[in-house]
């Protein structure tokens, strides 16, 4: 059962009926959710608005039957976004999964590279798709972190933290365990497939809550199978930043249906 926990939440339901009918259809049995939210965040870049997580706890709450929230997240201390996201998830009642982000520092200094060479590509670009490349794209290439070195950067910093294996193995011990009948897992990684056929061929109950043309083929083809999908966008104003509820247009409109 739905009963709104905020009056906006309550204001929003008077003209969209119809979604929180068919999330009641959803969660119409004991429900556990998943969100990878390092997978999560960039899809406000495709979305063009953003997810609030006050909001988006608000409005799960509101349903009587999702018993937990998982919410996992890496954790770069001293960074104010991932100090502010860890504070929200915290104060929101998340169920949190943390841990510390990987820092990666890929050289890019060009100085003793070879203008054909694919020493420094190697590191950014696939093999497969290295070899398709003409030698003129090598070198051109090449010049580029040339360039960069020029302007003082012969490092290039990425940050990484993966938590497939943890949403799989918490998602499988939750079904052991019993402590739900549906799964909702927030990501469209193709790493997911697996846990997911499991869950499926315990007779659960899994959905996806993804966004258009962001589900992974080895997910999407496992529709034929019973998975389901739920755009997001069909409650962007439960749960997108306040300011961005001005918007024109309705975002429910196009959404596949399930």
């Amino acid at each position: 059962m739905f009963t709104p926990k905020t009056e906006r939440i309550r204001e929003i339901t008077e003209s969209k009926a119809e979604v929180i009918t068919q999330l009641e259809s959803l969660f119409a049995t004991k429900t556990r959710m998943y969100i990878d939210y390092a997978n999560v965040r960039p899809w406000s870049e495709r979305l063009q608005w953003h997810i609030e997580l006050k909001r988006l706890k608000q409005f799960l709450d509101s349903f009587n039957t999702i018993d937990a929230v998982n919410f996992y997240n890496g954790y770069l201390a001293g960074n104010e976004r991932s100090e502010k996201e860890k504070k929200d998830a915290e104060d929101c009642k998340y169920v949190l999964r943390t841990k510390p982000v990987k820092i990666m520092n890929f050289s890019i200094d060009a100085s003793s590279v070879m203008p054909d060479s694919t020493v420094l590509l190697d590191q950014f670009i696939r093999r497969a798709l290295l070899k398709k490349y003409e030698i003129s794209t090598i070198e051109y290439l090449n010049d580029r972190f040339k360039d960069m070195n020029k302007k003082g950067a012969y490092v290039i910093e990425d940050m990484k933290c993966n938590f497939d294996v943890e949403i799989g193995v918490d998602m499988l011990l939750d079904c052991e365990r019993d402590s739900a009948e549906t799964f909702v897992l927030w990501s469209g990684d193709s790493d997911f497939a697996d846990p997911v056929t499991k869950l499926m061929s315990a007779g659960k109950k899994v959905i996806l809550f993804a966004t258009a043309r962001k589900v992974s083929k080895e997910l999407s083809a496992l529709t034929a199978q019973g998975l389901m999908i739920f755009d997001i966008q069909k409650i962007r104003d439960f749960i997108c930043w306040g300011r961005e509820l001005e918007r024109k247009g309705d975002p429910s409109e196009g959404a596949p249906k399930l």
